[in-house]
Order: C-alpha cells, then structure tokens, then sequence
C-alpha cells in the first residue's frame, strides 16, 4: 500500500513540475499585466517616472475632453457593423458551396483558408497597401478597362472600405468551421426533405441553416472580439487618415501609449473597451436564447 502511496506523490510531483511553466508564463505575462494595468487606468504613468495616482481621472477626460476617443471608438464600431456581417454571410456562402463533393473540393478548401493562415500580418497588410495605392494593381486593372484611378486611401469613404474588404478576405478560419458543422448534418434529414419534395434552397433554410445556429453563434461572438480589437489594417495601411476616418480604437490607445507615452491613460481605453467586448458579448448570448437551436432542444 505503501508503495502505490509513493507511486502516486511521483506522479503528482511529476504533474506539477509539468504544469510549472504554465503557471508562470500564465502569472508573470497574462495574470499580473491585466490587473497592472487596471491599477495603472487610476494613475498618471509615462514609463519614465513612478506611477502617480489620479484616482478616476483617465475615465472622466476620456469620456469628456477627449474628442477622438470618440472618433476611434465609433470608427471601430463602424468597422465592425459593417464587417461583422459581410464575413459571416460570405463565410457561410463559400461553406455551402464547398460542402459539395468533388475531386478539387480539397484544393479550392486549402486556397480559401490561405488568406486566413497569414491572418492580419504585416507582409499582408502591406501588401494590400501596394494594390490600393494610386498606380497600384487594382488602378492598373481599371486602367485597363477605361476606368480611371481611385484614391483608394485618401478618401474617408474608399479608405474605410480598403480595410473592410482585407478583414472579409480572411474568412477562412470561419468558413472552415461552418464546413464542419455543414457536413456534421445527419444525411438523413435532407434524404426526407428530398422524399418530400424539397428544393435546396429550401432545405438550406429548414434543416441547415437552424442546425448551424450554434455555429454562426460561436464565429459571431469570436467575429465582434476580433472586429473591435482590430489594428494592423488601420495603423500600416492607412494610419489612421485620411481626417482620423481610419483611426481605430487599438490604434488611438497605441498612439496615447508609445507616442505620447501616456500609460495610465491608455490603459483606461483599455479597460472601457474590454468592458464594452464583455457586455455585447452577454448581449449576444442572451440573445441568442431566441434564434439558437440545439439539437437537445427537440428532446
């Protein structure tokens, strides 16, 4: 008895030397930063002096004297009205179509998560920088057909939509997902549709898309987080102009961080939009009680 007793502290000792570095890495870089940086958001800090405390100061100017604070928070909102829905209808669209069994099926499923692996890199970024400048591919294709260049990246309007339009071209990583959950079906609910006369469309509208609820639920709440935090697009490609139209929230706290090294301040933006992300977040969820359907639900 004796023996399996010490058999078993071996193994617990051995679990706990295993999970160490995970403890540490958790405390020392997730853990201690976040609650830092909420004691930070009540004081007054540039990195080169000691953390002077203000009480709740950071939120009144950010709430009242700070204009573009307002400018970033509904450039980001904007960004994501917009965004949210275009990939998620056209993730789905491409989800349905490569749902279907053929011998290039596999190839056109790696070519559209590809966009998705690179994600919102800088290579990338840049790269979409290149094809919207004014002599860039996209004007030299117009050229082509007689239509003359357009100032992508100059105009609030056309700039807005530059970034849009890389944030839809990664969907991959939600069409895969949709793809899952679209082959995940029983076959035999669309062999009844079909006995009984259902077309496609309608059987996409009575058996897939109320089964892919759930899914759209997940790549919904995981697609407003990643809407709202976005940054790359607006500080490579277009930094923020043109007239602040592209300055995204993440941009404006990185700016107020490590240009005007106001940390303090920062991270108060910070917390308010990590508050917000919570509470649309709970919003979507308890919505999600009248158009969610589960398969136990029929139970």
């Amino acid at each position: 008895m004796n023996k399996v007793s010490a058999f078993f502290e071996k193994e617990k000792v051995a679990g706990y030397v295993l999970i160490t570095p995970f403890l540490i890495g958790l405390f020392v870089f997730t853990l201690y930063p976040f609650f830092h940086s909420l004691h930070l958001s009540f004081t007054q800090y540039d990195v080169l002096t000691p953390a002077k405390w203000i009480g709740n100061a950071n939120y009144v100017r950010m709430f009242t004297d700070d204009k573009l604070f307002w400018k970033a928070f509904f450039n980001s909102f904007k960004f994501a009205l917009i965004e949210v829905p275009l990939k998620l209808s056209f993730s789905l669209f491409v989800a349905v179509l490569l749902s279907r069994e053929s011998k290039l099926m596999p190839f056109f499923r790696a070519s559209f998560y590809i966009p998705s692996l690179m994600g919102g890199s800088v290579a990338v970024a840049l790269m979409w920088k290149q094809l919207f400048a004014y002599k860039g591919v996209i004007n030299q294709l117009l050229a082509l057909v007689g239509i003359e260049g357009v100032k992508w990246l100059t105009y609030p309007g056309t700039a807005m939509g530059v970034l849009i339009a890389l944030g839809v071209w990664q969907f991959g990583s939600s069409m895969l997902i949709f793809l899952a959950a679209i082959r995940n079906i029983p076959a035999s609910y669309h062999e009844a549709a079909i006995v009984d006369g259902a077309s496609s469309v309608r059987r996409f509208f009575a058996i897939v898309l109320p089964m892919l609820t759930p899914t759209i639920l997940f790549n919904l709440i995981n697609q407003i987080i990643g809407s709202l935090q976005v940054f790359n697009s607006g500080f490579l490609i277009t930094e923020g102009k043109p007239l602040n139209s592209t300055l995204f929230y993440n941009v404006y706290v990185y700016n107020r961080a490590f240009t005007y090294h106001e940390m303090g301040y920062a991270s108060a933006m910070a917390w308010f939009m990590l508050l917000v992300i919570a509470l649309l977040t709970a919003l979507v969820f308890k919505s999600s009680n009248s158009w969610v359907y589960y398969e136990t639900d029929r139970r």
